[in-house]
This record gives structure tokens, C-alpha cells and sequence, in this order.
């Protein structure tokens, strides 16, 4: 039953929840708990609770017999008078404010871009949000009795836009006015991420990350390993500080940011944790193949290749300072520590080295990240001359004449997005996403832009209707409908009269397109993690009145999407509408679609999906589906057909085309749907694409490769596969379908290739070692070992050859080495040294510059390096070709201490004679002596100009933060013959600095470049080359026929246009 008792005269309740087996229970039972609030307002009666709890219960699971809650009734707090003073004016009847009833404040509520903020709700800010007001259309609005005391906060707020607060100014005034704008609603974006780092056991460490948005983020949650760090216990907020490091403590960490717009997850950071006196780097150096000059082949390993080692770049522990800092005030590498010169025996001369022989923990190299391209028309390939490049907000630069632009990326920005926009007016504002070398130097990036659409004319006052995708014998993919007085201009007034629409279609059925895609097409979901959307359209919207001066917003917009374009019936429930938001490159979710129910002019057959949209602000927008089914690709670009692993080349663009066969037709794509670019580091390139696990054939791509706006070609694919040569052994080769370009035409080019999307079967072992890793492999796939399966592009091989005596790539400056004979002396600026030498004879003839120290003591008479070139006929002069030549330029050497002028000495190969040398450069050396003696006259030997000279001596010298950006743009100058000009054909009558005269070679007589393939190939037929453990064997390039020298430079990164 019920137990009743009184305490302080209440009357108390007991609720018994009964059972049998436990006898004197009381022992059983936990004390009883507080009483709770009276749950009544002040001054009337409520109800007060208290509980206990059966220990029996817990510990053996048996119930007790006594009651386990009460309750009494109570009479709430004691009513207490207003305490709000108020400095002008009476408190209000809720006691949360004051009130002045002979004030009255006006105010006006606007979007970013001007336009009236129609229907916000204002808001008083006080113990709960009070709605006060709503703006009217023109986003006015007026309150009566608040007080200007510099106390009342107002909070506006509008569906997808963020609230702004404001608060009412002091004044004496009683009229007052304000204005508010109100900012789109977003998720956060994490500009800045942590870094990483390196600390040894005991030491301490802070990682960093910094996000923005509208609302701003606030809160920061950090995750290690992908579990979360407890925030109660670490104490953190944008940044987590982690003292007394044990090795546990190693591995990735990232944070989210979140807001009331959602969240946004940082790149990860790994951090590494190693014992006290563990060495912070692996002194044993890496394998690295150079190829030696075409008379150096070496009979000891039966090859043109010698090993001279290298250092990884990995971040290291090296002395640290006592602040705790979100970058370390130095950034220590693992780099050369000890080299060793070592001498090899070439035909006729012997060859020095440098070999790495100890590595170690040093200060990394500094270098300069450039983003550099051109930007075009897709259709004809016209320039964007004179356009403005944005990042964000801000113009940080314009493109020139010939449509070329130039971009300094900031050390800390780990997404570059940049907006092209067109003063003229003819292309759509272009959004790109464009990846660049973290580790330095520069990357050209072909920009496709689309051409506005010739606008149209519409009556403001009647439905109009606006097709979206037009191709010969097929429908729209969809269709605009704008209702009767639905544009209106910024300050929110209906417009009526002509209005001139300029609607531009980036129509997925036309493969051509792919490349003009806005941004990387990914959004960012709930989680704040990033997917990718494959799109079925993007369209670009342009509204203005009939004299084109001014632009007009649209509302009540209709989209009818054409469900029948839609081939993967699943992505039909799936299909939203997305705008772009041009500062993060990333899309936002503009509304979901619908099934129409309503016939529509003659098409009663046909479904549509329909979605609503305004035209404010935004412009760009996407009809897409997020897609789950993803995958990476793993590809690397090589220098040439041997695919040697020191061969590879890192700036190489790589894009895919992710294509949607056509059910029955694999081979025939119906239509592509993403399109991404990704640059390759020193282990290749992963690149995202869309994959199909129960179908291999549900999605297909194209591969393709450039360099400096040059195309790589792919490995072929016929007459018959060759797996060994394209990376990817059988049977999975077979089923991923890799067909090159040309497979099925020859003439076709050789530049891509296409693949069947086939997800790896986890129970397949050959198909989990590469090429293609399910999406949750990434990091499988970005340290996979070279000899894992990849796809591959490479190279053709121009006639030139370069050596260097300390070894260093020019696509990874990371490998730059402090030493006095470095063919480059500083990291962050490279500067190219040409020579045009002319050539009478009826052949080409190769040409070698040997440069050695010529006045700095430490390095006099000792060999920076070889350069080679072969002369390329003059397509005006049948006997005269000209070579443009690489030497040293003299300079300071890397400890900046003192110049050295650089003893240049230029050999033309076989049975040659100088005969005249450039009158402004001889007098130019005789005039800054010391002069070089020239007693043989088969060659010519000078100690280089200290000068920039120009054309007119014959020397083009070029200055960048990039060595093959320097170089190609010396070389374009030099095949033209001026100081500023550029050619891809050469002019061997201008800016010439030598001239020598070359009789004919026998019939039996070869180019060097012809012996150094011939060279070493065995009676098999098979060249010999050395072969590393767990290396592919590498094949020879099957004889080509003579190339036509007129349009072809032997270039590496960026050609002259």
C-alpha cells in the first residue's frame, strides 16, 4: 500500500514498487537523495521529489520490498520585486528589459550583396530570445519603446543565414536607425591545419587549427589515431598541447571545428615520438640510379647508371627552443649529411661524382611554391586576356596577354582556390581548385574557361522557360521555370520590363567539357568530412535589366530535372541542387528535388524531378548526387620508357574523367561525371575516382598526364598488352580493360588512357597490391613500394642530356645540397644560362658544354657538371641548324660568400671549326678579364659573364623560384633570337653567340644520342641496364622514325606559346 507521513506539515506520497525474496530490506537500500526543485512558479504549489536505490538489485539482482521515491508537495520560491534598474525609461511587465515609450527604432536588414533581407525576425535578447518584429520586403523594420541605453542586444535571424547580433547604441536621440547584414550560413572551413612534427620521448608539443565561417566556429574537438582526445582531460580548444611525450603518443591527429553551420575536419598531422637517444634519422641512404653520359657506360654493371644514394625529406627531431609553438621556429628534415667524390671511367676521360654515404638530421630546405598555367576558351582556345584572378575576396593577380598568370602560394595555404573572372564579360566566372607542390617549386595548370551563352530576352511579367542542355537528338537534361514578376532588383523592388538571361550549360553527355568543371566537385557533410558529387549538369545564371548595366535577382525559381537522364536509378531519391561558394571551392546544398506530380505541355509520358531555388548572390549551381562508391588510383609519370624509380617525375599534372558507361555499350561512355587533378609528389600520384565492387563496368575513367602544358603519352595497349611495361600484372589487368587512346585508331593520340572503375575484391590477393585501393586505403596507396602495380606515363626523351656532379632533381628542390660544386647555388631562385650555338653543315650535330670552377678557390678546375644538346635543323635553311645550350652561370656559390666565374667550355661534336663568335660578347670577356685562352679552334672556351646579358651577345640568361620554369623560358627565348619573345621553332640567323662550321659525318658515323640507345644492347636485342631486387625489368623504346625537328623543343615543364 501507502505509506503517508508529514515533514514541516507537508503531506508525502510513497511510490512502492514491490517483490518478493529480500526480508529487512532497509540494509539493502541507499540513502535518499535531496529534494528536488519545487516544480511550481514562485508563490504557487507544486511537487518536490526524492529517490533511493535497491543495492540488492544491483549487486545479486533481486528486488527489494521498500519504496524507492517520494514526493511532497511544496510552494515555489518566494516572489521577489524586478531588480533590473534602468538608467532611462521602466522596466517591461516580464521584468527583462527596460522600455522608453517615446523611442522608436528603424532599421534595415540586407544579404551580402545588397539585396533586402525580406522576412527576417528580430529578435530582443534577454533571459529567453523575444520575437519583436519581422522585416518587411523591403527588409525594413520598426520597434517601438526600446531604449537607447547601449544595453539592448537585438539577435536577426533568416533561414540560411547566419544570426547577426547587434546592439542598440547609446544616445539621446529618440529616433535612432540601424543597418544589419546578414551573411549566408555555412559550415566552417579549416584554413589552417596542424603540422607535422617530430619530438623525442619527454619533450612537448602543440598542434594548431584555425577555422572560419558564418556563424565562426565554437568549438575545436581533437582526435588521435581517429579516436577523441577527452576535452575535460586535455583541456584544449584551437590548439592541443601534449607535454611529457611517450611513444603511445605517435601517430595522426586532426581536429574539428564545429558551429551551428555544421563542422569541418582538418588535414591530419602525423606525429612522430622517438626514444632519447634514438638517431633521428636513417643514416643508411636510399638507392638512386643516375644516368651517366652517353661515353660513360659502365662494364662492371653492364649500364649507363650509377648509384649515388639519396635522403628521404621526412620531418626529423632536430634542437628545439623552449616556446611551445603551432610552427616550429626551425623545420628540421632528414638530408645529406656526408658525401663522397667518387671518379668513373668514361671514353677518353674520367668523371666525378658526388655519392651520398651518410644521412642525418639537418635544417629542411627553404624553397618557394608557384602555381603558374594559362587560361583559355575551351572552344577555341582563346586567351583571358587581361583577366582578374581572385582568392577569396581579395584580386592577387591578372592573367597577360597570351592568357598567363603566375601565383605565389603562401608556405601555410593547404587548399589554393582561385576565381578567373572576365572584365569583357564573354566567359563564365571560373572557380578552380588547382593542387600545387607542397615541397616546393612550380606546377602549370591549363585553365579551360566557358564562354557565356549569348543572352536572351524575357517579359518580366510571363512564365518563361529556360532549356538547360542541348545536344542533336537528345532531350534537355533539364529546364528553368520562372514564374510572372519573379526577378527583382538589389534593393529588393520588383522589376518589371525586358529582362536580358544569360543561362551557360556545362553539359556532362559532352566529353570535351570535362576539363572546364568549376572547383574539385566535393561538399562537406554533417561529420565535417569531405565527399565527392558526381554531377549531372552546372549551370551559370546572368539576370540583368535590358540595358545590361544592372544585375537582377530571381525568387521562386523552378528546376525540372528530366528523370530520364538520370541512367543509375538509385542516384534519382539521391539528386539535390548545389550552389558554389567561391572562397572554400567547395559546394553547399542549395534544396532537395521532387517527383512532379503535374503533367507538363505536351510531355504527360515523362517524370521530372523538380527543385525550387532564388537567384541571390550565388550564381553557379550543380545538379548532383554525393556518391559513396569511391576509390583511389595509383599512377606515376618517368622521364622516359625505362620507368626506372629515380626516373620519376614529380609536378605532373595527372586528371581523370570519371565516365558513366551506357548499359551495353562499356566502351561507348554515355556521359562523364566528375573530373579531378592531382599532382605527383616523389611516390607517385593517388588520384579519386568513382568504383563499382559488384559491377566492374558501373563506372569507367580517363587517365591523362601534362607537364608545363605538355602531354605525357601512356603505355600502349596494342598490338597486345605488355603488363610488365604498364605496371599492372594479369589477370586484374584483364578485368580493369586498360585501353590507350589509340587502341583502335592509330592515328588517334597517346596521351590517355581509359580503365574499367573495378573496385579490388577483398578476397582476391592480386588485386590488393595496387593499382586501384578501396577509398579508405589512402595511405596504403600514397607509400605503396615502386613495385606494387601502378599505371604509368612517361616522357618523350628530347635530344639533351644533363649531368650534374652533385646530384639533385629538378622536380623535388627538397634534394638540393649545400656544396660548393651544387649546379644550382640557392633553392628559392634558379637561373638558367643559355648560349645559341649556330651550326653550318648538312647535319645536326650534338653539342657539350663542360663547366668547371673558374676563379673561386674551393671549386677552381673542378666540374659542376655535362651538358648535352643535339642542333635542330632550320626549317628556312637547308645546310644551318643551331643548338641552344646550357651552361653554369657564374655567380655566388651556396654560402653566398664570394662569385666564381664559371669556365664554360662548348664542344661540338666530330669534325668541326669555330668560326666566328658573337663581336658583343668577345668584347664583352676582353673587357672583364681574366680571359680564357682559345688556342683549339674545334671548340670554345670562355669564363662566363657575371652580367645578364641579352640576345644581342647571344646569352639568355632567365631568373625564377622554379629551375624548368627558368629553363623553358630561356629556351623559348634563345629558339626565338630575343630578350623577351618566345618560339617553339628555331632561328638560327638571330641572337647567335657562336658559329661553327661541321663537315659531314660518314654513313657509319652515329649521333651520340643514337649510341648512347645502341650502346650496351646485347645480341638479344634487349638493352642492358641495371636492375635493382623487387625493380620491374625495363624494355627498350622500339626505334622511332626521324621526327620532324621544326616544332619540337626538347623541354621538360613549360613551353613557350
Amino acid at each position: 500500500g501507502t505509506r503517508s507521513s508529514s515533514r514541516r506539515g507537508d503531506p508525502t506520497f510513497t511510490y512502492v514498487r514491490r517483490s518478493p525474496l529480500v526480508q529487512d530490506s532497509k540494509r539493502f537500500l541507499s540513502p535518499w537523495s535531496k529534494w528536488s526543485e519545487c516544480s511550481a512558479k514562485c508563490g504557487q504549489t507544486g511537487v518536490q521529489k526524492r529517490t533511493r536505490s535497491c543495492l540488492a538489485e544491483r549487486f545479486w539482482g533481486v528486488h527489494c520490498n521498500e519504496a524507492t521515491e517520494e514526493g511532497r508537495l511544496c510552494i515555489g520560491h518566494v516572489c521577489s520585486a524586478c531588480n533590473i534598474t534602468c538608467p532611462m525609461g521602466h522596466v517591461n511587465a516580464d521584468c527583462d528589459t527596460c522600455m522608453c515609450e517615446d523611442a522608436t527604432l528603424h532599421g534595415k536588414v540586407s544579404l551580402e550583396d545588397g539585396s533586402p533581407a525580406a522576412d527576417a525576425r528580430v529578435y530582443l535578447q534577454a533571459k529567453k530570445l523575444k520575437l519583436l518584429t519581422m522585416a518587411d520586403n523591403r527588409g525594413m523594420f520598426r520597434i517601438p519603446g526600446v531604449c537607447p541605453d547601449g544595453k539592448n542586444t537585438l539577435k536577426i535571424k533568416k533561414a540560411k543565414y547566419a544570426a547577426a547580433t547587434v546592439t542598440v547604441p547609446e544616445s539621446n536621440r529618440r529616433n535612432l536607425a540601424i543597418q544589419v547584414q546578414l551573411h549566408r550560413s555555412g559550415k566552417p572551413y579549416v584554413f589552417r591545419s596542424p603540422e607535422d612534427k617530430a619530438r623525442r620521448v619527454g619533450q612537448s608539443v602543440s598542434l594548431c587549427c584555425d577555422a572560419r565561417g558564418s556563424p565562426a566556429p565554437d568549438r575545436y574537438l581533437w582526435y588521435h589515431n581517429g579516436s577523441l582526445l577527452d576535452p575535460s582531460l586535455y583541456k584544449y580548444k584551437n590548439n592541443l598541447i601534449l607535454k611529457n611525450l611517450k611513444r603511445e603518443q605517435s601517430g595522426e591527429y586532426f581536429c574539428k571545428a564545429s558551429s551551428a553551420g555544421g563542422s569541418a575536419k582538418s588535414q591530419v598531422a602525423k606525429l612522430a615520438v622517438i626514444g632519447r637517444q634514438e638517431a633521428a634519422c636513417d643514416s643508411q641512404p636510399q638507392s638512386h640510379l643516375i644516368r651517366l653520359p652517353h661515353d660513360c657506360f659502365q662494364k662492371a654493371t653492364n649500364s649507363f647508371y650509377y648509384d649515388v644514394g639519396k635522403c628521404p625529406a621526412k620531418t626529423c627531431v632536430g634542437k628545439l627552443d623552449k616556446g611551445l609553438r603551432c610552427k616550429d621556429n626551425i623545420s628540421y628534415c632528414c638530408g645529406v649529411s656526408k658525401m663522397e667524390t667518387r671518379d668513373i671511367s668514361c671514353d677518353g676521360y674520367t668523371l666525378p661524382t658526388k655519392v651520398i654515404v651518410e644521412c642525418g638530421c639537418k635544417i629542411c630546405t627553404e624553397t618557394k611554391i608557384m602555381v603558374r598555367g594559362r587560361a583559355t576558351a575551351a572552344d577555341n582556345g582563346e586567351p583571358l586576356r587581361f583577366g582578374h584572378i581572385y582568392m577569396g575576396n581579395k584580386r592577387v593577380s591578372m592573367t597577360g596577354y597570351k592568357g598567363t598568370f603566375s601565383i605565389h602560394v603562401p608556405a601555410d595555404m593547404e587548399r589554393l582556390v582561385l576565381t578567373f573572372v572576365d572584365r569583357l564579360q564573354k566567359f563564365v566566372n571560373t572557380t578552380k581548385v588547382l593542387p600545387f607542390k607542397e615541397n616546393g617549386g612550380a606546377v602549370f595548370h591549363e585553365i579551360k574557361l566557358l564562354r557565356k551563352k549569348a543572352p536572351v530576352t524575357l517579359e518580366s511579367t510571363e512564365t518563361n522557360v529556360i532549356s538547360l542542355g542541348e545536344m542533336e537528338e537528345d532531350d534537355p537534361i533539364a529546364e528553368l521555370e520562372i514564374p510572372p514578376n519573379a526577378f527583382y532588383r538589389k534593393n529588393g523592388e520588383v522589376y518589371s520590363g525586358k529582362v536580358k538571361a544569360s543561362v551557360t550549360f556545362l553539359d556532362p553527355r559532352n566529353i570535351s567539357t570535362a576539363p572546364v568543371t568549376q572547383s574539385d566537385l566535393n561538399f562537406v557533410d554533417e561529420e565535417g568530412d569531405v565527399f565527392p558529387l558526381r554531377t549531372y549538369g552546372m549551370f551559370s545564371v546572368d539576370f540583368t535589366d535590358e540595358q545590361g548595366t544592372e544585375s537582377l535577382n530571381a525568387e521562386k525559381v523552378k528546376v525540372h530535372l528530366d528523370a530520364a537522364q538520370v541512367k543509375m536509378p538509385e542516384h534519382v531519391q539521391e539528386m539535390k541542387l548545389w550552389s558554389l561558394n567561391p572562397e572554400t571551392g567547395l559546394w553547399e546544398e542549395e534544396g532537395d528535388f521532387n517527383l512532379e506530380k503535374s503533367t507538363r505541355r505536351k510531355r504527360e509520358e515523362r517524370t521530372f524531378l523538380v527543385g525550387n531555388m532564388e537567384i541571390k548572390e550565388r550564381r553557379l549551381f550543380n545538379l548532383d548526387v554525393p556518391e559513396s562508391r569511391r576509390c583511389y588510383v595509383k599512377v606515376r609519370a618517368y622521364r622516359s620508357e625505362r620507368f626506372l624509380p629515380s626516373e620519376q617525375i614529380q609536378g605532373v599534372v595527372i586528371s581523370i574523367i570519371n565516365m558513366e558507361p551506357e548499359p551495353g555499350f562499356s566502351s561507348n561512355p554515355r556521359a562523364w561525371g566528375r573530373f579531378d587533378s592531382v599532382v605527383t609528389g616523389p611516390n607517385g600520384a593517388c588520384v579519386p575516382a568513382f568504383c563499382d565492387e559488384q559491377n566492374p563496368e558501373a563506372y569507367g575513367a580517363y587517365i591523362l598526364a601534362s607537364m608545363g602544358g605538355e602531354e605525357l603519352e601512356a603505355v600502349p595497349s596494342a598490338p597486345k598488352l605488355n603488363p610488365a611495361a604498364i605496371g599492372v600484372p594479369q589477370p586484374y589487368l584483364n578485368k580493369l580493360n586498360y585501353r590507350r587512346t589509340d587502341h583502335e585508331d592509330s592515328n588517334i593520340k597517346k596521351t590517355a588512357f581509359s580503365i574499367n572503375m573495378a573496385k579490388p575484391s577483398p578476397n582476391s590477393p592480386e588485386e590488393n597490391n595496387g593499382p586501384i585501393y578501396a577509398y579508405e586505403n589512402l595511405s596504403e596507396c600514397e607509400e605503396a613500394p615502386y613495385s606494387a602495380a601502378h599505371f604509368r606515363f612517361y616522357r618523350i626523351e628530347g635530344d639533351r642530356y644533363d649531368y650534374n656532379t652533385v646530384p639533385f632533381s629538378e622536380d623535388d628542390l627538397m634534394s638540393w645540397t649545400d656544396d660548393y660544386l651544387a649546379w644550382w647555388p640557392k633553392p628559392m631562385e634558379f637561373r638558367a644560362c643559355y648560349i645559341k650555338v649556330k651550326i653550318n653543315g648538312p647535319q645536326e650535330v650534338n653539342v657539350r658544354s663542360r663547366n668547371m670552377g673558374g676563379t673561386h678557390p674551393r671549386t677552381i678546375g673542378k666540374l659542376y657538371g655535362i651538358r648535352d644538346v643535339r642542333s635542330i635543323r632550320d626549317p628556312q635553311q637547308r645546310d644551318v641548324s643551331a643548338a641552344c645550350l646550357e651552361f653554369k652561370c657564374s655567380g655566388m656559390l651556396f654560402d653566398q660568400d664570394r662569385v666564381d666565374r664559371t669556365l664554360v667550355k662548348v664542344i661540338p661534336q666530330g669534325n668541326c671549326r669555330r668560326v666566328s663568335v658573337n663581336s658583343m660578347l668577345h668584347e664583352y670577356l676582353v673587357n672583364h678579364l681574366p680571359m680564357a685562352t682559345n688556342n683549339d679552334t674545334s671548340e670554345y672556351t670562355m669564363l662566363a659573364p657575371l652580367d645578364p646579358l641579352g640576345h644581342n651577345y647571344g646569352i639568355y640568361t632567365v631568373t625564377d623560384q622554379d629551375p624548368r620554369i627558368a629553363k623553358e623560358i630561356a629556351l623559348g627565348r634563345c629558339f626565338d633570337g630575343t630578350s623577351d619573345g618566345t618560339s617553339r621553332i628555331m632561328k638560327s640567323d638571330v641572337g647567335v653567340g657562336l658559329t661553327f662550321t661541321c663537315s659531314e659525318r660518314s654513313a657509319t658515323e652515329q649521333s651520340i644520342f643514337q649510341s648512347q640507345r645502341n650502346l650496351g644492347q646485347q645480341d638479344s636485342g634487349q638493352q642492358s641496364i641495371l636492375v635493382l631486387p623487387g625493380q620491374s625489368p625495363v624494355y627498350p623504346r622500339p626505334p622511332a622514325s626521324r621526327r620532324n625537328n621544326q616544332v619540337r623543343i626538347p623541354m621538360t615543364g613549360q613551353r613557350p606559346t
